[in-house]
């Protein structure tokens, strides 16, 4: 039987949306934010040769240079002041996650509460700090080196420095602020508006190549059905849940006896959502940022490192592979599903698992089921971020159209009305509670007659 929250949550309609003004207020808060972004994909870094960085864009589009180009919403082809996206405070967050699992100074700090999470999120600000003025700096370099540069020299390098690193910190405070303020994860949602704002150049893009013959009819179908089964099975598994049956006993408060009840623990077949791809993404264009802009004329170590890792090769499918692995297990057991932190609560509450003891028994074997539900989670990450890459390298169809792109706009898509929902189900919970309190002043405002006898 459905609880009250639940048949609240199935006769939800999107009409409330018209009644609900902090809710209106954040949607249009969020949106104006994101205008601010794509705005300033379109602001170039100053000293930029703009000829000879569209020529080379286009000869470096189905390379590492295209996969840059997708998660910085075009900004990289444009060399605009957010040519380095959001990456760096993506690449510092896991390296400081990293670190709060090793170092136990920064794992104590996770104890803390609210105090130790600000701290650790200062910490990964001087972090994104650092790798920006470092991926920056690589990159201005790279520019001299490719020709791309007007006036090449110091002035130009630190120009090119401050204006990356500025934009850069400046979307960091976007997609805090989006988090805070607006709906949804902030930096999910930057990336989401940079792939969806680029897909219709990536479609008009992709129809050419079948009008001038380079890509068949057939062909051109089969991958838009491709595309449509992705997105289909994307959604299944992001619904997916292993749910686990939960017993609480009868209970005494006071002079009142409580009857037990039972519920269920949902524990998603992917926990983690979009983060291990993001994740993954962001750590093999570390590399990229510093050297796609050498191109063929890069020698030596980089040179090679950018040829293996390019795009079908094995070493960049294993890689992936790892990575996608890896960080959902990571995320899942230290952010998205903490089982220690759920077997107390559990224990806390007075609820159990039938036939499991509470506190230390709950946890191993909470454990074991999300080791075993993760099996699955983790296939089906990789198979989704890498199928699809292995065609864009063997075909040449648009990055957009790749497993990567598709499960971020999925996922996001789906929390973002999550989120939404959960905003309208709260403030349709405040307006019962308005309407109780109104009708109970009502009644203890109107005196009862005296009873005759």
């Amino acid at each position: 039987m459905a609880s009250a929250a639940e048949q609240m949550a199935a006769n939800l309609s999107w009409g409330a949306l018209g009644k609900a003004t902090e809710l209106r207020q954040r949607i249009f808060f969020t949106i104006g934010l994101l205008m601010v972004y794509r705005l300033g994909t379109y602001i170039p870094v100053p000293g930029i040769d703009a000829a000879a960085l569209r020529d080379f864009m286009t000869n470096a589009g189905q390379g590492l240079g295209g996969m840059l180009n997708l998660f910085t919403g075009g900004a990289v082809s444009r060399m605009g002041i957010f040519a380095l996206g959001i990456m760096p405070y993506i690449s510092a967050s896991i390296i400081v996650q990293l670190l709060s699992s090793m170092v136990p100074a920064l794992e104590q700090l996770k104890k803390e509460g609210e105090q130790g999470r600000r701290k650790i999120n200062q910490y990964t600000r001087y972090a994104t700090l650092a790798l920006a003025i470092f991926q920056a700096w690589g990159i201005a370099v790279s520019i001299e080196a490719g020709d791309l540069a007007h006036d090449p020299g110091l002035f130009f390098k630190l120009a090119c420095v401050i204006t990356l690193v500025g934009g850069t910190m400046f979307l960091m405070w976007l997609g805090e602020q989006i988090t805070a303020r607006g709906i949804g994860n902030g930096t999910s949602l930057i990336i989401f508006v940079g792939i969806v704002a680029e897909i219709p150049r990536a479609l008009a893009q992709f129809f050419e190549q079948g009008r001038s013959g380079q890509l068949s009819t057939p062909l051109i179908l089969g991958i838009l059905v491709m595309v449509v089964l992705v997105i289909a099975f994307v959604v299944f598994m992001e619904r997916a849940l292993r749910k686990i049956h939960i017993l609480y006993p009868k209970r005494q408060v006071g002079m009142k006896v409580y009857d037990g009840g039972s519920s269920h623990l949902p524990v998603k077949v992917n926990p983690a959502g979009v983060i291990p791809a993001i994740f993954a993404s962001s750590l093999l264009l570390l590399p990229s940022t510093v050297g796609t802009f050498t191109g063929s004329q890069g020698t030596g170590v980089m040179s090679t490192i950018l040829a293996y890792l390019g795009y079908g090769q094995p070493l960049h499918l294993v890689a992936m592979t790892a990575m996608i692995v890896f960080f959902a297990y990571f995320y899942t057991f230290n952010v998205a599903f903490k089982v220690e932190d759920v077997a107390e609560n559990l224990k806390n509450q007075s609820g159990a698992i039938p036939g499991i003891k509470p506190g230390k028994k709950t946890e191993e074997y909470l454990e074991y089921v999300v080791n075993r539900v993760l099996v699955l989670g983790a296939a089906y990450l990789a198979a989704v971020c890498l199928l699809p890459e292995i065609l864009i390298a063997n075909v040449g169809i648009p990055f957009y159209f790749g497993g990567t792109s598709v499960l971020i706009v999925v996922s996001v898509t789906m929390d973002t009305i999550n989120q939404i929902q959960s905003h309208l189900l709260a403030h349709q919970y405040e307006g019962l509670i308005e309407k109780s309190n109104l009708r109970g002043k009502k009644r203890t405002g109107a005196p009862r007659p005296p009873a005759r006898r």
